[in-house]
């Protein structure tokens, strides 16, 4: 069972207790570190508060100036997952040969699971497609109506605004269905890694002939390859739920705020609150385009994930760690660094496709809890003296 640890006080830590917290440290599943070894932010400064500057007229932004700034809705993924297939193979009568023809209806199985998840992912795409494109319509014409003067509470108005809020509610009912198609490749996962698993293990049983090794090879070739779909499916449906879960929250607000606009009769423009939302959200998306690897060189982790064994119960540590950032620094950006463990060449290759499996697992709980892919940059390192695999996640 993992354990997690908190640090105390730097100023109550002695030579003995430190030795005992990095013990614990290295030996917990997972650690985060706590708020009092962050450097303050709301400190006042020793030596007086300086004289206050002079205040300076800086002129508005073209965007900020716009009274009317409009942002396009999340671009959702355009992935379309096909599955490698299942080669067959001839029964050559050993209890291997029958285990491998079992696993292989196994895979089967499941790839034909995943075209199906495939597919209804692409409807509801399409789907949530054209009730966007009905909702913007519709809030379009009504923004046009109220810039161009019309009276306050005009019916026409309300009745367009009522279409737009049933749409925006259908868009909604989108997002719940990719969350239950997630939940559902979620659990198509755990049966492809542990169909993985169950391969592997087949090599060491008795009895074998050299064809079913060969069929073994060719199956865990496809499975492998099946294991980075479901993975890379799993992925694209977590950006998709929390890019459209944050888009609509945000269409809400406005739609209360062109409720108000057509009781008065004039435009008053988006929510206040979404235009510095939609600004920023712009920008991190540029940075992080071009971020670059990160140097993990003299920083202290935020949380530290060691993946010692199949199930590692890591989200509400991370979340914990996470939200209290979050709450010192509200525009921090994350850096998640897959550490692979040292061993053989053959090992050290294989530690090193695990720990970015590990940091893309790391990833999709991010996105899951509501993170923006835009504030995270991804790295990976290698460190010879760890005996397992582990995710850092830092905090800048």
């Amino acid at each position: 069972m993992a354990h997690f640890v908190r640090n105390p006080a730097p100023r109550r830590l002695g030579m003995a207790a430190a030795g005992v917290w990095a013990a614990g440290l290295l030996l917990s599943g997972c650690s985060y570190v706590s708020d009092e070894l962050w450097p303050s932010l709301t400190g006042e400064d020793p030596a007086g508060s300086p004289p206050a500057p002079m205040a300076q007229q800086i002129p508005a932004s073209p965007a900020e100036a716009n009274p009317q700034p409009t942002l396009s809705p999340p671009t959702m993924g355009s992935t379309n997952f096909v599955v490698p297939g299942v080669t067959p193979g001839q029964a050559t009568g050993t209890f291997v040969g029958q285990k491998v023809q079992q696993m292989r209806g196994e895979l089967a199985q499941l790839q034909q699971q995943v075209t199906q998840r495939n597919q209804a992912l692409q409807n509801v795409r399409n789907q949530a497609t054209q009730n966007s494109q009905r909702y913007h319509g519709l809030v379009a014409a009504v923004s046009t109506r109220l810039q161009m003067g019309t009276t306050p509470g005009n019916p026409i108005l309300i009745s367009q605004w009522n279409q737009a809020q049933t749409q925006l509610d259908q868009m909604a009912a989108d997002v719940n269905q990719l969350s239950s198609l997630g939940n559902q490749v979620a659990a198509d996962s755990a049966m492809a890694t542990y169909l993985l698993q169950s391969i592997k293990s087949t090599y060491s049983l008795s009895g074998a002939i050299d064809e079913d090794h060969r069929q073994l090879a060719v199956l865990e070739d496809e499975t492998a390859k099946t294991v980075v779909l479901i993975d890379r499916l799993l992925g694209e449906l977590s950006q998709d739920v929390a890019r459209q879960t944050n888009y609509i929250g945000s269409e809400r607000t406005n739609l209360t705020t062109l409720s108000a606009a057509i009781k008065q009769g004039e435009l008053l423009g988006p929510a206040l609150g979404n235009r510095a939302t939609y600004f920023a959200g712009a920008q991190q998306f540029a940075a992080a385009d071009t971020a670059m690897p990160v140097s993990t060189d003299g920083r202290t982790p935020l949380v530290v994930i060691r993946f010692d064994r199949a199930d590692v119960p890591y989200q509400q540590a991370l979340y914990n760690a996470v939200s209290q950032a979050l709450a010192r620094k509200p525009n921090a950006m994350f850096d998640v660094v897959a550490v692979a463990a040292g061993g053989s060449q053959a090992q050290a290759a294989s530690n090193q496709n695990q720990a970015r499996r590990n940091a893309d697992r790391v990833l999709r709980s991010l996105a899951d809890m509501g993170l923006p892919a835009s504030r995270v940059n991804v790295a990976a390192a290698s460190n010879a003296q760890s005996a397992a695999n582990e995710v850092h996640v830092f905090v800048r």
